[in-house]
């Protein structure tokens, strides 16, 4: 188990511009945003605005925090995403806008390079323990709002709000248990 914590994660501006990110990890450690195999960031909207494009990468983001978006992607029907929405998949090189619902968010993007990397991003809304079985090259456990505690039979401890936790080519148990009524990311990140 490795933990990142949230004070570390890299301040990057969008790669449009138009605003910054927390960088919570990267591969391989140190990529820009043109060359890397996958990333797990965090990034607040305060308006209304077109997202960053990225060639050949796929995306999913989650809302965190705030009332959220309405997502417009290419000619698509668009798509209102909220901190209780289940986290939203699309690619990145489509044309995308966001139209803030009610005031700022913030959200949780992972993006994986289409030939090297797929993901999964699954939000659990809990207070009581969660079971997971450890079985991607990489999973990262990741809580917005309130701490958690973590064992996977090898390692426990406590991951504060914000922080991640990394688990790499585990296939264990992994218990998970909120401090309370939280939302838990679990993200999954495998080689093609």
């Amino acid at each position: 188990m490795r933990i990142i914590e949230s004070a570390g994660y890299r301040q990057m501006p969008w790669k449009n511009g138009a605003g910054t990110t927390a960088e919570i990890a990267v591969a391989p450690p140190g990529a820009t945003t043109d060359d890397f195999d996958w990333r797990i960031s965090m990034a607040q909207v305060g308006a209304d605005g077109w997202f960053s494009e990225f060639p050949q990468i796929d995306r999913t983001l989650a809302v965190l925090e705030g009332n959220g978006i309405v997502l417009s992607i290419s000619e698509a029907p668009p798509v209102r995403i909220s901190p209780a929405s289940i986290p939203y998949s699309f690619a990145a090189d489509a044309p995308a806008f966001a139209k803030l619902v009610d005031g700022p968010i913030l959200d949780l993007n992972v993006m994986t390079r289409r030939n090297r990397f797929t993901h999964r991003l699954l939000r659990l809304d809990t207070e009581a323990p969660v079971r997971w079985q450890l079985q991607a090259g990489i999973t990262v456990v990741l809580s917005c709002s309130g701490a958690l505690g973590l064992d996977d039979g090898i390692h426990s401890g406590r991951l504060p709000a914000r922080d991640a936790a990394f688990f790499e080519s585990q296939t264990r148990p992994l218990i998970v248990t909120p401090e309370g009524r939280t939302a838990i990311y679990l993200i999954e990140l495998n080689r093609v």
